[in-house]
């Protein structure tokens, strides 16, 4: 996808410099092509939505019920979502303004836009009042249809956490249901990202016969913001340790070096379980903690994700000159926080778009450009393995804290 993102670009920004009827006719092909894979990724968003946040709250419901340490884990998850959903939108908005991207640079973006999207480069943002009057959805199905995104989350939040009171043999079939829902979709979309490599060249020709070599810098330019948000989820993870576990600052940042340099190669959470399990050892947490709060956190939490992904739809929204009002920020941070617990356990790529487009329809912007954005996700995503598994230890030393563990002098892993 990277390769046909640049090539793209390239070939676009070339036609662009020369013109003619040939480009015409390159470009009507690539915004065909384009459009329909676009289109094919835009079809699983919703459901995918609702499967997996369902699926997610019953995970963390059946957590919780098992314990002190688990339900206290699964709290801390959730503040810390939320946390860094506001820490994402936040530092996104100082490092745009710090390092604004060029007022030429997002017009000949937009200009590009409107070659793979012209329907999303003019979509209005609704008013605020419109918006709050509309919160508790009278019709869900027409939400979904309207792409209201923020409506539908809470009504999917309040169907799975009505899910979770009912007889357990119903509660089994209902979130089976939606296992299953997700497991489907989620090979659709493993089918269309087969395909990604011709629908991500077409989208990036039209865009670089819009924007011409504009497009390279800008994309240069939102990989390092993005990137910097992990960064800052990352010193997060550091001041939890400290201020929350009770840690000291080098100890913990000794033991985490080897976690992180698997996390760094492997950008798989998943993989770096017993690297995670060897350090909570090096630094003395309790081994029924980390036996509890790591698997868990392996299986529901991402704490870069809220950040990250709310500032790539910041990031979107000023390449579109949109200016979301409080409302819709509030929106966004909510939807950031609530729908990363649809994001557990699935490919980088899915759960670049289905975490993503849900925070970016809660701004009003366009989800068009994300189809372009998932093919440089491979650069961000290295930062956010590397913070999601530092917080983890972070967190799991925390609950160990919380629960009455104590730092001895001298920690020492599961083998000695």
């Amino acid at each position: 996808m990277l390769l046909a993102l640049l090539v793209g670009l390239a070939a676009g920004a070339f036609e662009f410099a020369l013109g003619g009827e040939i480009r015409e006719t390159a470009l009507r092909l690539a915004q065909i092509i384009g459009g329909l894979w676009l289109n094919a990724l835009k079809m699983t968003v919703i459901p995918l939505i609702v499967a997996l946040l369902v699926t997610g709250i019953a995970a963390g419901a059946e957590a919780a019920r098992g314990g002190g340490i688990a339900a206290r884990s699964v709290i801390l998850f959730a503040l810390v979502y939320l946390a860094s959903a506001i820490l994402g939108w936040a530092g996104m908005e100082i490092f745009l303004d710090a390092f604004p991207l060029p007022a030429s640079a997002g017009e000949s973006l937009r200009a590009g836009l409107v070659a793979v999207d012209p329907a999303a480069a003019s979509a209005p943002v609704p008013k605020v009042s419109d918006f709050f009057s509309g919160v508790i959805p009278p019709n869900v199905f027409a939400s979904a249809v309207n792409n209201e995104i923020l409506q539908l989350v809470i009504f999917t939040v309040i169907l799975g956490l009505a899910i979770t009171r009912i007889e357990a043999e119903r509660r089994r079939t209902l979130v089976g249901f939606f296992e299953a829902l997700a497991q489907a979709l989620l090979i659709v979309i493993g089918w269309v990202l087969w395909l990604a490599p011709l629908g991500v060249f077409a989208l990036a020709f039209a865009l670089g016969a819009g924007a011409g070599e504009t497009a390279f810098a800008a994309l240069l330019h939102y990989i390092v913001l993005v990137t910097l948000l992990g960064v800052l989820v990352l010193v997060g993870a550091y001041l939890l340790a400290i201020f929350g576990a009770g840690l000291p600052f080098i100890r913990f940042a000794k033991a985490m070096l080897a976690t992180q340099a698997f996390a760094f190669s492997t950008r798989s959470s998943l993989a770096c379980l017993p690297a995670m399990v060897r350090s909570a050892g090096v630094l003395g947490i309790r081994e029924r903690v980390t036996d509890i709060c790591l698997p868990l956190a392996v299986a529901l939490f991402r704490s870069t994700g809220p950040a990250m992904n709310i500032g790539v739809a910041v990031y979107v929204a000023h390449w579109m000159g949109v200016e979301p009002d409080a409302g819709h920020v509030i929106a966004a941070v909510l939807v950031a926080a609530v729908i990363s617990y649809g994001s557990i356990s699935i490919p980088g790529e899915v759960s670049f778009i289905s975490s993503t487009a849900p925070i970016a329809m809660a701004l009003g912007v366009p989800i068009a450009p994300l189809a372009l954005l998932v093919a440089v996700e491979m650069i961000p995503d290295i930062m956010r393995t590397v913070g999601n598994v530092t917080m983890d230890v972070a967190v799991t030393g925390t609950v160990d804290r919380m629960t009455g563990g104590q730092r001895p002098a001298i920690a020492r892993t599961r083998s000695e």
